[in-house]
Order: C-alpha cells, then structure tokens, then sequence
C-alpha cells in the first residue's frame, strides 16, 4: 500500500474500533470490573465460595472484552506513529504493512464479541450430540464428534465435563452430554447446533463399503440464577438409576444417576456424573429449565418470522455440515459454503473457520431482517 492508503486504512480502522466501543459498551464494562474488583477486596468475600467463584468468572469476562479491544487501541496508536515515520523514511512502509496485517487480524478477533451480543452468550453451554439412524455406525461417529468438539474446548482455554453418557450396544456412544465452561461458550458452540454427516468407508463393514452416518448436536445456555423459570413438579417424571458410564467404580454401586421427563413437552434430561443423587438432580433441573427456556424462545422465533412472511426453519434439525473421508476429503459447512479438504485437522478440533463464518453470516442476516 501507498502511505495514502495507510492513511486511509487507519482513519477506517479508528471508526470500526470506536464503533466497537459503544456494541461492547466498554465503559460499562470498565465500571462493572471496577466495582468487582472493590467487592473481591473487602473482608469475607471468599466465605461463601460458591458466589466468590461466580464473581470472579464475572470479572473474567469482562476483563476478556475490555482488555483486547485496550490492546487494539495500543496497536493503532502505535500505527499511527509508524505512519508519521514513514512520511520522512519511505522503508518504515514495510514494517507498517506488517503492523497493519496484525491489526486487522485482532480486529477481526475482537468484533466477533460484537456479533454475540444475544442474552446468554457469554453463558456457559451444554453440548448433546445424539446417535442417528445407523446403528454402530453412527454411535461410532458420536464418539468422533465428543473428541472433536473437546479437542476444540481445549483449543479455546475451555473446562468441559461429561454430565451424561449412553454407551452404544456394540461400540462407541449413543447419546452423551457435556457441560462446558468458558467466555462466551455458548455465543461460539450455539453454531454447532444441527445435524452433522458422515460419509466414509466403514471400518465395521468387512466388504469395506461407503456409509453414510448422522448425529445431531444440540447446544443450551447454563442459565444464571437470576432467572426463574417456573416448573410444575407435577410436570415431571423422575427416574434414578445405576450410572452406565466412565467415572470410577462408585458410580454402578447406587441408583445415583437422575432421569427427569418433562412430560407436557416431551423433554428429557440425564445427569450421571456425581455420586450425589441429589446433585445429580440440582444439574439435570438447570437443564431442563435452559431447555424449556430455549423452546420458549424458538416459538418467539418462529412467530417473529410468520410475521415477516417467512418460512420457519427445522431449527436444531437441520442439516450443517457434511464430512466426506471417501471417495475423496472434504469437510463443507452447508449453511456457509466454507470447506477444506484437511478433514483430519478437523476432527482434531479445528473448527473456528465454520464458527466463526457461521457468526458473521448469521449476524448479517439479522442485520438485513431487523
């Protein structure tokens, strides 16, 4: 670039990062740590630990906003000056192209933020992937997917624990449940919310044929405590058993793990991971309430769309993403088009090329409806 179009480049980058300031509401945000940190120092904040932890993962998050967007300013700043260099020295262009192409890659990290700006997506979510029709075949592919998406949990600095798990009758995994905590982990895993394929030649098959396996993966905020979703007991149908997963040896020795049936929506939960029956419950109640949370809000969707005059979609039931091991490699996302032909990097956890174009898609296409 000429330095006129540096010039150029840093005055559109200044309006983008101002902009950002006012979406990510920086100020507030500043105030918000500020007052946290006030209550962290006074005496017995660590006595009850449970709300201590909270308030502090509050102050995480908000420190995650604020404190790249201080660093985007920093780089400006510091291309503003390379700019003023480079009037009197034309070398110093190099190294402001350079400066110009960190700065655009943090930018685009930082307005992702911009694009979850939905109510819980700064939550912690839990992640069901559910076996489909296919048998072996699609419990096996279950079992790819969990190691997937945790290898992609680890990727982003993220904690992630089995809360349920169903073996599959011959090998890999039925259905399983994962509770995953991180910033804005719900805002990043709510886009793998949908049917994934898989075609490949299975290794079950001694004639070694191609088959096509599907799984559907579900995502749901963790709800905060502030938000009372009220459930009739007489609603529920609850249901203990013996836990049949991994885990220690503690968790076939009792009725521990908890069912809980909704039952004028249908919907299910399990919670398998604790010794306590009770906690075992406390968990499977906050999924059921982030569950009945989300249909309500998928029925305010829908009439929102009816009254646009357009086609509801199947919601979670769509199909995303498609994953060809054979007759050739290729992992393409269906909504978006993204694709790449390193299927293995995938399904190692490489996933923030079809998260995140899924986010700038999506929030383009609220933009054009709103």
């Amino acid at each position: 670039m000429t330095l006129e179009e540096f010039k150029t480049y840093t005055e559109d980058t200044g309006e983008r990062i101002g902009q950002l300031r006012d979406f990510l509401k920086i100020e507030q945000q500043e105030a918000e740590i500020q007052e946290i940190q006030q209550k962290m120092s006074a005496p017995g904040f660590w006595d009850n630990k449970e709300k201590a932890q909270e308030t502090v993962a509050k102050l995480s998050a908000g420190k995650n906003v604020v404190e790249p967007y201080k660093k985007l300013l920093r780089e400006i700043e510091d291309l503003e000056v390379l700019l003023e260099m480079a009037e009197e020295d034309p070398d110093m262009l190099e190294e402001a192209d350079a400066g110009c192409k960190k700065l655009s890659a943090e930018l685009d990290k930082v307005e992702l933020l911009s694009f979850m700006s939905d109510r819980f997506d700064a939550n912690n979510v839990f992640v069901s992937i559910h076996a489909g029709a296919g048998g072996t075949e699609s419990c096996d592919w279950v079992n790819m997917l969990l190691r997937m998406y945790r290898r992609w949990f680890e990727r982003r600095g993220w904690k992630d624990e089995i809360i349920d798990l169903q073996p599959g009758e011959e090998t890999g995994i039925k259905s399983v449940t994962i509770r995953v905590q991180g910033d804005f982990a719900y805002g990043y895993a709510k886009a793998e919310k949908g049917v994934h394929r898989l075609v490949r030649i299975s290794p079950f098959d001694s004639a070694a044929r191609r088959h096509t396996s599907f799984a559907s993966v579900d995502t749901f905020p963790e709800l905060s405590d502030d938000i009372d979703i009220e459930i009739d007991e007489d609603d529920l149908k609850i249901d203990t058993y013996r836990s049949s997963g991994a885990g220690g040896q503690h968790v076939n020795t009792t009725d521990s793990a908890v069912r809980i049936t909704h039952i004028p929506t249908g919907i299910v939960v399990c919670c398998q991971n604790e010794r306590s029956q009770h906690k075992n419950r406390a968990t499977a109640m906050r999924m059921l309430q982030a569950k009945l949370y989300e249909l309500e809000e998928e029925k305010r969707r829908r009439e929102a769309d009816e009254l646009r005059g357009e086609k509801a979609e199947m919601g979670w039931g769509n199909q995303i993403r498609s994953y060809v091991l054979h007759p050739y490699q290729m992992v393409k996302d269906l909504r978006t088009n993204i694709e790449t032909g390193n299927t293995a990097a995938v399904l190692d956890g490489d996933l923030d090329q079809f998260v995140e174009g899924w986010l700038k898609s999506s929030r383009k296409t609220t933009r054009n409806k709103n």
